[in-house]
């Protein structure tokens, strides 16, 4: 098997605890980031725990002999590097993962991926590094993954719903959960089309898990869907977040090029201040064509620009 240069590890509240303290006997240094627990770093070793599921992203050199000798035996009490097919041998299952970027954005698309690996895609893409596209912090990395994935020849569907079709959309369903399932059952029901014997579909679990099982047409009623939490520690969901990563991040970059202002990600104080100049620039008409309208920042931007 190649080097590792990045893995991701499920850890309980109490393991990250515990694993802070062993890092702070080993002299590393630490940060605080956006949605981590902590970030900690020594040499060109570091480890990010972040709040979702939580889990611990190990990148950099000397990540192989930290599990082995430190992580596993110290935190974990088990082996499970290289160890994986034994411990997930799902994984390596033909099934399709299906995840999507952009939800909880004020700019941009909702853009939905699926991705269908078997056994040998998906230890290509694991030796590769593929994970969770939140655990990366670099739009260039997020590409070049990307790329690795396109290359392997892992069939895959992505569908981009710009903000105008999202804001129609959204008016008619009214949920964001039920827009979400509707996305999903679309992915699914094309890979359907492209790998018609598939046996499985896996995807983060909805509020509601029969609500995506409700929007599944006739193609993708046929197979096994899957919801489950922290869905995207499987080699195929992780490949799809990475592919509808790429398409939010694209969309945001083409567009804000095009008018001349950048479209930053999230809901923050900065892409309120980018909504206030876009509509300072171009109108209120502006606004459904690039974000979200149902999010309370883009009311409280409007408001303060009455037509």
């Amino acid at each position: 098997m190649p080097p590792l240069h990045s893995q991701t590890v499920l850890l309980t509240i109490a393991q990250t605890e515990k694993l802070r303290t062993i890092l702070e006997e080993r002299g590393f240094s630490f940060d605080q980031k956006p949605y981590m627990i902590y970030a900690a770093r020594k040499e060109k070793l570091t480890i990010a725990v972040y709040e979702k599921g939580p889990k611990a992203v190990i990148q950099g050199k000397g990540l192989e002999d930290f599990i082995s000798f430190v992580l596993e035996p110290e935190i974990l009490e088990e082996a499970r590097l290289g160890y994986d097919e034994v411990h997930s041998p799902e994984q390596f299952e033909p099934h399709f993962g299906i995840d999507e970027s952009g939800k909880g954005d004020l700019f941009g698309p909702l853009v939905i991926a699926g991705v269908f690996l078997d056994g040998d895609l998906a230890r290509h893409l694991r030796d590769a590094g593929i994970q969770d596209s939140k655990s990366i912090g670099s739009d260039k990395k997020i590409r070049d993954l990307a790329g690795v994935i396109r290359k392997s020849g892992a069939p895959s569907e992505i569908i981009v719903i710009n903000p105008e079709k999202y804001n129609q959309l959204y008016g008619k369903i009214g949920n964001l959960n039920r827009l979400l399932a509707w996305g999903h059952a679309r992915v699914i029901e094309n890979l359907c089309v492209r790998v018609p014997d598939c046996p499985r579909a896996l995807s983060d679990k909805f509020a509601d898990a029969r609500v995506l099982q409700k929007a599944l047409l006739e193609k993708g009623r046929k197979i096994r869907l899957d919801q489950r939490t922290k869905a995207e520690s499987d080699y195929a969901v992780a490949a799809a977040s990475i592919l509808a990563r790429e398409g939010f991040i694209d969309w945001l970059d083409r567009s804000g090029r095009e008018l001349g202002v950048t479209l930053c990600k999230g809901v923050s104080p900065k892409v309120k201040a980018a909504a206030t100049s876009l509509i300072s620039q171009y109108g209120a008409d502006i606004l459904p064509k690039i974000a979200k309208m149902h999010f309370k920042t883009a009311s409280e931007v409007l408001a303060t620009h009455p037509s």
